[in-house]
């Protein structure tokens, strides 16, 4: 796993190694501060509930929306009857890259089950256009991908979860009922296992 680091130079030392951390295991009752957004609701209201993105990154096959903090925290406290399965993550991030595919077909297996996918990158400004972009398209992920854009982590990992350390990958699963946290990477079979206890 990889520590968040706001120096680049560090970043980069420690993208050429894999640390080990131990197994961080977080269950809480969901946070009930956003507002419902179940199906009683009309679409419209829906959509002007989604934050706008403080830039939207582009090129010829695919789009990342970037968040601050603020802005993220939408799809980190639903509260409708859809199980949300949220991977921190990036392209530098070794651990990372290799559990990808297990969100994936989490995410292609059971979409019309009410579990949506989200896979947040961590990836650094200047990687979106020549490593996160193309990324996404090489990989063909399905996946929505957003971007986070909030340089004070300090201040957001915390607030993600208390016990996040800032290792990569780290992952929340949670609905209006139950929330997990995992600083820790998964295989097929435990992913799919966890995602199971929220149905």
């Amino acid at each position: 796993m990889y520590k968040i680091l706001s120096k680049i130079s560090i970043v980069a030392m420690v993208c050429m190694s894999v640390s080990c951390k131990k197994e961080t295991t977080t269950v809480v009752k969901a946070n009930d501060t956003i507002a419902d957004t179940s199906k009683t609701q009309f679409p419209d209201t829906l959509a002007a509930l989604i934050p706008k993105p403080i830039k939207v990154y582009t090129n010829d096959t695919v789009s990342v929306k970037a968040y601050e903090y603020e802005g993220l925290k939408y799809y980190l406290n639903q509260k409708n009857d859809t199980t949300y399965v949220i991977n921190f993550w990036a392209t530098w991030c070794v651990p990372c890259v290799e559990e990808l595919p297990n969100f994936e077909k989490i995410n292609a297996k059971y979409k019309e089950n009410k579990v949506k996918v989200i896979l947040v990158s961590l990836d650094m400004p200047k990687m979106i256009d020549t490593k996160l972009l193309p990324f996404i398209t090489k990989r063909q992920l399905k996946s929505e991908v957003l971007l986070m854009r909030d340089p004070d982590q300090n201040t957001w990992l915390p607030k993600v979860d208390s016990t996040w350390s800032g290792a990569l990958p780290a992952t929340i699963i949670y609905n209006k009922d139950m929330r997990k946290f995992y600083e820790r990477s998964f295989t097929y079979d435990e992913l799919e296992k966890e995602v199971s206890n929220f149905k």
